[in-house]
């Protein structure tokens, strides 16, 4: 049996080369402020991986994407583990563009920091009076360049991913540049819908895209789960303050309201989020999560 050992490993996610594909396993890993923190989150991998899936077959009509099996008995026998069952996703190979696609419909986090000081979030100004929380009137594109594992990724305007994709692809800059902004708002807008069909407001997100062999643009990555989106929860929604998420925002609080703990979470506070991974995955898909 031939053993395969990750090429590529992010915060949470792990790359094989097949040669003709890849493998792309979600660990149980999780981070936060750039850190890995020391526990696992049982079951993490597999929630995200079935949500990603759910959410390329879901968009398949807009864009293709690199999704080919998350079946292990599509992939060698290295993977034919429980371990790689579940979170485990066989992809095509593409070269990938260094920009994060990210695209905001309500205005939180660092975008509402930006627009208190300014009135503009990654250089778009916005309409004077929103709250925070506030619905955009419509969502706006704000990429940001793609660093490396351990360095922060910087926000660009969208000239700028002109100038970058240009110098990458001489004549296509303008080309691929606004095939991502088109496709990052035409996809963030069907599954936004979708999602507040099901009780969850997508409040942001990113994605990243690639190329395939001819050079058309392909979707690639993950997509739309609670480590590349912000959720939020229908019910009880008001502007005017912070939102309760299906996110990570448990353990940011904890590791906020406890400095010293050393990136060690106790035992409630992983419980806390896998029960709210599952329950985003649950009220998205229809579909109760069985590992």
């Amino acid at each position: 049996m031939t053993v395969y050992k990750p090429f590529k490993e992010g915060k949470v996610r792990e790359v094989y080369d097949l040669g003709d594909s890849l493998i792309i396993t979600a660990t149980d890993r999780i981070s936060a402020f750039d850190v890995i923190l020391k526990n696992k989150v049982e079951n993490k991998g597999r929630i995200l991986t079935q949500m990603s899936r759910f959410w390329f077959d879901f968009t398949k009509d807009i864009l293709p994407n690199h999704m080919l099996s998350t079946d292990t008995a599509d992939m060698p026998e290295f993977f034919r583990t429980d371990y790689y069952k579940g979170r485990s996703m066989k992809c095509r190979k593409l070269e990938m563009l260094p920009i994060e696609c990210i695209v905001r419909g309500y205005i939180t986090g660092s975008g509402w920091a930006s627009y208190q000081k300014t009135g503009k979030v990654c250089g778009i100004t916005l309409p004077a009076g929103l709250k925070e929380s506030e619905k955009l009137p419509e969502p706006i594109y704000t990429p940001s360049t793609k660093a490396e594992l351990g360095e922060h990724d910087e926000n660009v305007s969208y000239e700028e991913t002109v100038s970058l994709l240009e110098k990458l692809y001489p004549g296509k800059g303008e080309t691929y540049a606004s095939a991502l902004r088109d496709c990052t708002v035409a996809l963030y807008k069907k599954c936004a819908e979708y999602a507040l069909s099901r009780g969850i407001i997508i409040a942001d997100t990113k994605f990243e895209f690639g190329l395939d062999e001819n050079g058309n643009v392909i979707l690639g990555d993950e997509m739309l789960t609670p480590d590349s989106s912000r959720f939020w929860p229908l019910e009880g929604y008001e502007a005017g303050k912070s939102q309760p998420s299906y996110d990570k925002q448990f353990v940011r609080d904890w590791l906020k309201a406890n400095p010293e703990s050393d990136y060690l979470l106790p035992d409630d506070v992983i419980e806390k989020t896998v029960a709210k991974y599952k329950e985003a995955y649950q009220l998205l898909t229809g579909k109760e999560f069985t590992a």
